[in-house]
């Protein structure tokens, strides 16, 4: 069973939770294939196909270049959500944990952490493969963030035993750390969808990420931080 906050650790999906895009829709758009790709990552966000099935096909018809990765990482910074800076400054100066876990591009996710102060170690994304001259050749295919299960997977590496942990995502592929023991908080200030509105453990409607601090933290740390103790729902 998942412990409750205060939370030790805490694992951010990325596209459309950190940041108002969806990292691999921006890519097709900049190729020209936006229908084709876009209701790929729908199906697979809202449930109807597993990752499996999308992930692979979904970069053959984007086949990201080395100057495409870059370019998105920059989109990435520019997107990001209200009071991401805020809410994981303040996570950072409490001492807790904070991590991102997507199926996004790695190279293009690390842009994000630099941002936000994030190690790179705590950047869990998925490598793509260029060659010399920056040209797409294929993607890290033993990552498990490439199909159903995998944000368990990484959630369960990297916890300790007995360690109090939340993940906080839009898509259900994030619903599934809680196989893990996480604590799932979806957030629908981006995309709302209606599988994770109800089997979240709760759900934060946005639009900004300033209201997570209301559910990561315990009283005493909400206090700390001159918030009031009224959580969402209370």
């Amino acid at each position: 069973m998942a412990l409750g906050p205060p939370f030790e650790v805490v694992f951010f999906d990325c596209d459309s939770t950190l940041c108002a895009i969806e990292g691999i829709d921006e890519l097709a758009r900049r190729s020209g294939v936006t229908a084709e790709v876009a209701s790929l990552t729908e199906a697979a966000m809202d449930g109807r196909l597993p990752l499996e099935a999308v992930y692979g096909e979904r970069l053959d018809k984007t086949r990201p270049g080395r100057d495409a990765v870059e370019w998105l990482g920059e989109r990435y910074v520019q997107a990001l959500v209200e009071g991401a800076h805020e809410v994981v400054g303040t996570l950072t100066t409490l001492g807790k944990e904070v991590h991102i876990v997507s199926s996004g591009i790695r190279q293009a996710v690390l842009r994000v952490g630099e941002t936000l102060a994030i190690p790179a170690e705590r950047v869990h994304a998925v490598e793509v493969v260029w060659d010399a001259a920056g040209r797409y050749i294929d993607y890290d295919r033993g990552s498990p963030l490439t199909r159903a299960g995998g944000k368990a997977t990484v959630c369960r590496a990297a916890l300790r035993n007995g360690v109090a942990a939340a993940m906080v995502g839009d898509g259900v592929t994030d619903l599934e750390a809680a196989a893990a023991g996480v604590y799932v908080i979806g957030f629908g200030g981006v995309v709302r969808r209606p599988a994770v509105s109800r089997q979240a453990d709760v759900f934060v409607p946005g639009p900004t990420l300033r209201p997570l601090l209301e559910v990561l933290l315990g009283v005493a740390e909400r206090r700390s931080i001159g918030k009031n103790d009224r959580c969402p729902g209370e």
